[in-house]
C-alpha cells in the first residue's frame, strides 16, 4: 500500500525549518540586553526593565486587514510587517506604554521562502523603528484553511509603563491644544473602501501615476510609527490618540472626560493628495469616519508646551479643547 506524507498534504517540514534559518539574523537584529535566549526555543523570554515604581504590563493585538490583499496581488511583501507593527506600538504609546518586545502570526495556504522571509523583514524593520524586539512568532501552513497565495498577519505587542501614569484622563483639561501629527498615507484602514474605489469604480492599475509615483506604492506605503517621537516628548504631552478605523470623529473622544469636546479645525488638516482624489468619489462624512486624512496621531498639550512640542516634531495645531459633551466635532 503506497504511503502518504506531511508534503503530499501540502505542509513542507523542510521549508518551514530553512525559513527558521533565514529569518535568525533578522530576529537578532532586534534584540536587546532584556532578551533571554534566542529564536527556535518554545517561548521567548525577555527581562523586565528597571526603574519603574509600580509597574503595569500592557498588551497590544491587531492585523493589517485588507492591504494584505494588496501586498498578495502586486507581490510587494516588504512593508506589511511594518504595518503589523505599527499598529500595535502605536496603540500601546497611547496608554503611556513603551513597548518591550512584539510576537507575530503568520498563516498560509503554503509557504513561499522568499515571500515570507520578506514579510518577517518588514515586520523585524517595524521593530527596530518600534524600539521593541521581536522575540518569537508562529509560521503556519494550512492549504486547507486559506486560497492558494493567500497569507493572513497577526500581532502581539507587550510594553510596560508606570501604573500612575497610565490613565490620562485626569491630564487634561479646557484650553489645551490639539496637535497633529501627519501619517504617511492611508496606513492601515479603510482599505476595503481603497480597493473598491480604486481597482473596481476608476478601474485603475497598480502602475497608474498618481502624485507622481505608481498607485501601489502610495497605497503599501507603511504606517508611521510614532513610538520614537512619543519617547521624545513624553513628558510634555498630557495624552494621545492614535487616528486609525473611524478616524478623528470616532478616536479623539477615546481619550477625553465626559465634560470635555475637542473642536478640531478642519481647513487645518494637511489632507495628503490621495485623500484629495479619493474625497472626489466618496463623500466627505464617509472619508472622515473612514481614513486619518493625514493625521497618523494627535497630542493633547498644555498651552506652555505647544512650542516646545512643534519645535521638536513635525506636528501642527489642529484644535483645541473646551468644555462640553464628551467628543470630537469638525468645524
Amino acid at each position: 500500500m503506497s504511503t502518504v506524507s506531511y508534503k503530499d498534504a501540502g505542509v513542507d517540514i523542510d521549508a518551514g525549518a530553512q525559513f527558521v534559518e533565514n529569518i535568525k539574523p533578522l530576529v537578532k537584529s532586534t534584540f536587546d540586553a532584556n532578551v533571554i535566549g534566542g529564536i527556535g526555543s518554545f517561548a521567548g523570554a525577555y527581562e523586565l526593565p528597571s526603574g519603574y515604581n509600580k509597574p503595569v504590563i500592557l498588551g497590544a493585538t491587531d492585523g493589517v486587514g485588507t492591504k494584505l490583499k494588496l501586498a498578495i496581488d502586486s507581490g510587494k511583501f516588504d512593508t506589511v510587517g511594518i504595518d503589523l507593527v505599527a499598529m500595535c506600538t502605536n496603540d500601546l504609546i497611547c496608554n503611556f506604554g513603551t513597548p518591550l518586545f512584539f510576537l507575530d502570526y503568520y498563516a498560509t495556504s503554503k509557504l513561499d521562502i522568499d515571500e515570507s522571509t520578506a514579510v518577517v523583514g518588514g515586520i523585524a524593520e517595524g521593530c527596530r523603528q518600534s524600539e521593541c524586539s521581536l522575540i518569537g512568532g508562529e509560521t503556519a501552513e494550512m492549504p486547507g484553511m486559506y486560497a492558494p497565495k493567500d497569507f493572513d498577519l497577526a500581532g502581539f505587542a507587550v510594553g510596560i509603563a508606570e501604573k500612575e501614569e497610565m490613565n490620562r484622563l485626569s491630564h487634561v483639561s479646557a484650553g489645551d491644544v490639539l496637535i497633529a501629527l501627519p501619517s504617511s498615507g492611508i496606513h492601515s484602514n479603510g482599505y476595503s473602501l481603497v480597493r473598491k474605489l480604486f481597482f473596481e469604480k476608476l478601474d485603475y492599475k497598480f502602475d497608474t501615476i498618481v502624485d507622481e509615483k505608481p498607485l501601489i506604492d502610495i497605497l503599501l506605503t507603511p504606517t508611521k510609527i510614532y513610538v520614537k517621537t512619543f519617547k521624545k516628548l513624553k513628558n510634555k504631552i498630557n495624552a494621545l490618540a492614535h487616528i486609525t478605523g473611524g478616524g478623528i470623529i470616532e478616536n479623539l473622544p477615546r481619550i477625553l472626560p465626559d465634560n470635555l469636546q475637542a473642536v478640531v479645525q478642519k481647513e487645518k488638516i494637511k489632507t495628503l493628495p490621495i485623500f484629495d482624489l479619493m474625497s472626489k468619489h466618496v463623500e466627505e462624512t464617509e472619508m472622515y469616519r473612514t481614513f486619518n486624512m493625514g493625521v497618523g496621531m494627535i497630542l493633547v498639550v498644555s498651552p506652555q508646551n505647544v512650542d516646545y512640542i512643534l519645535q521638536n516634531s513635525d506636528g501642527y495645531v489642529i484644535g483645541e479643547l473646551k468644555n462640553g459633551k464628551k467628543e470630537a466635532i469638525l468645524v
